[in-house]
């Protein structure tokens, strides 16, 4: 039986903290930055956290 791959787009996108955890970046960081203001852009910057229902479904996909 061959290897199992993990889901490489989501290997990009996510980080599995050592509690379990899934880290995420932020949307909405990427063009348009002119109108959103210096704070709004500060707090994208800070990681995300899946929350529980979908950290399901990426934990599947990361452990393949």
């Amino acid at each position: 039986m061959p290897k199992m791959k993990s889901h490489r787009g989501s290997a990009k996108r996510f980080k599995l903290k050592k509690s379990g955890i899934i880290k995420r970046s932020k949307a909405y960081k990427s063009h348009i930055l002119n109108k959103k203001t210096p704070k709004r852009k500060r707090n994208l910057r800070r990681a995300g956290y899946l929350v529980p229902s979908n950290a399901k479904n990426v934990k599947k996909m990361l452990l393949k």
